[in-house]
């Protein structure tokens, strides 16, 4: 026996007459609204869960910036002056607390305390100490609310930077955008639910991990969920041209007789996954129109390239994926994910690291400054911040001009702006050596479950049967939403 055929064998009564309403469903509406159902102009959400959002919420859609490598807290965000009496004297073993390291400084007979080598200031009304790195950033101080303890329970970035993206250091988990489209659905036709950004770097010298599309993954969820990457050279989307010699009508032929052929095998045998074939093929002949325009900036006025800079005008820099961004969520599209690599300083930190800021640094502010200025900000959430955080004693040589730090798990900084975010806060604190928290700890589960509050979703009621279990974006232990960094 065929499989096609086992499987429909095996088809259930529910299934279908599940598969039955679909097609009859899809009719009747035609006719209902007196035109081609799939054809007709895109309401304020197509597709999500019944029931979602749980309550109203502040975000509809949302940006988040990650800083693949892990930048240091210390240079940036987490201001630790003390440490400058420190100076290459050991990390006391009474703050260290036999914590486990990495093997990149395990064979290290000493960990040499490495104060910053950069000045900071105070900004805002909350009076949030920033780093010199972050000239732009700190003209926004009252925008954004600064979390400042943030940790998690990798060590190492792969298995990190999958944790804060899906929930769980193991791959093959659904990652937040994912999860945001297949429970909020798409604000528009034309483009994908969920896109995909990778910005490149400027310095020669900078330690790049290495990042692939099972981050963006929908994992268990359909595949229609998925993040789709938007190349910054050639074609923007990978095989949405049409070859030589195959005009825009063949290609539209050749479109409906393979969604016929679907259809058929959709009928027969009840793969939900062929329906998402054919909606993926419908979608990718819509962005033959839709991705030109979106990447076309020769009508941005001269207004946009002096807010975010000339380099705005260079395919994949960041601040180009930036506008990208803005421009991406303008057009309805739910959720943008931007990743900047090369901020893993474990040495040469105070040379790699200011090239490091100033690639993103006008870019951050020049986003939340344009989503302001349109009136977007108030609904579109916008995150910053990598995978963990880093060590204060230096990793290799040490001198007053050149140190690097390693991995380090227990506390890191990000920032947040936008919808119902409370803009000039700072929370959490850390010990005078930005090692150990000592007030207001936000695990990456609370993160998480404080983005979905903010998208109006109840992490504890947002599932999705798998493998037996109900499974979570925050997964099975507990997590709280941070309330007083929201409005």
């Amino acid at each position: 026996m065929l499989p096609s055929d086992e499987l429909l064998l095996s088809e259930t009564r529910r299934q279908f007459f599940g598969r039955g309403a679909t097609g009859l469903g899809v009719m009747a509406l035609a006719k209902l609204i007196g035109g081609d159902a799939l054809g007709a102009t895109a309401p304020a959400s197509i597709g999500g869960l019944p029931g979602l959002p749980h309550f109203a919420p502040k975000a509809k859609r949302g940006i988040y910036l990650h800083m693949v490598g892990a930048p240091p807290q210390m240079e940036l965000l987490d201001y630790k002056p003390v440490m400058k009496e420190w100076f290459d004297k050991d990390l006391p073993a009474s703050v260290r607390m036999g914590q486990r390291l990495t093997t990149m400084t395990s064979g290290q007979t000493r960990f040499p305390i490495a104060p910053s080598a950069f000045n900071f200031a105070q900004y805002g009304k909350s009076g949030a100490w920033i780093s010199e790195l972050l000239p732009y950033t700190a003209k926004m101080a009252d925008d954004i609310a600064i979390v400042r303890s943030m940790h998690t329970e990798a060590i190492n970035h792969e298995p990190a930077i999958t944790f804060i993206q899906t929930g769980n250091m193991i791959s093959g988990k659904p990652c937040i955008g994912a999860w945001m489209a297949y429970g909020l659905g798409s604000m528009n036709q034309d483009l994908p639910t969920f896109v995909v950004l990778n910005a490149t770097h400027s310095h020669p010298k900078a330690n790049v991990q290495a990042i692939s599309a099972k981050l963006w993954s929908a994992g268990f969820l359909s595949a229609q969920y998925a993040g789709v990457s938007l190349r910054s050279g050639g074609d923007p989307v990978l095989f949405i041209n049409n070859p030589d010699g195959v005009d825009s009508k063949v290609r539209r032929r050749m479109l409906d007789g393979l969604n016929e052929l679907n259809q058929i095998q959709y009928e027969k045998v009840g793969d939900p996954e062929t329906r998402v074939r054919i909606s993926q093929y419908e979608m990718a002949f819509r962005m033959q129109s839709s991705v030109p325009e979106l990447t076309d900036l020769s009508k941005e006025p001269a207004s946009t390239f002096d807010l975010y800079g000339e380099d705005a005008r260079k395919g994949g820099t960041f601040a180009n994926s930036c506008l990208m961004a803005r421009r991406l969520v303008e057009r309805g599209v739910r959720f943008v994910q931007v990743y900047h690599r090369g901020w893993d300083v474990h040495f040469s930190l105070p040379e790699v690291l200011p090239s490091q800021c100033r690639d993103v640094d006008r870019g951050c502010w020049a986003l939340v400054q344009d989503l302001k200025a349109r009136g977007l900000l108030d609904d579109t959430l916008v995150t910053w911040g990598g995978e963990f955080g880093r060590t204060v004693y230096s990793q290799g040589k040490l001198s007053p001009t050149d140190y690097g730090r390693d991995h380090h798990p227990r506390c890191f900084s990000l920032w947040m702006a936008g919808a119902g975010v409370k803009g000039g806060t700072v929370y959490g604190e850390t010990d005078d050596f930005s090692y150990n928290i000592v007030k207001d700890p936000v695990h990456v589960r609370d993160f998480q479950a404080t983005l979905m509050h903010l998208f109006g979703i109840d992490h504890e009621r947002f599932s999705f049967k798998y493998q037996g279990l109900d499974q979570k974006l925050t997964g099975v232990e507990k997590a709280f939403v941070v309330k007083p960094i929201l409005a």
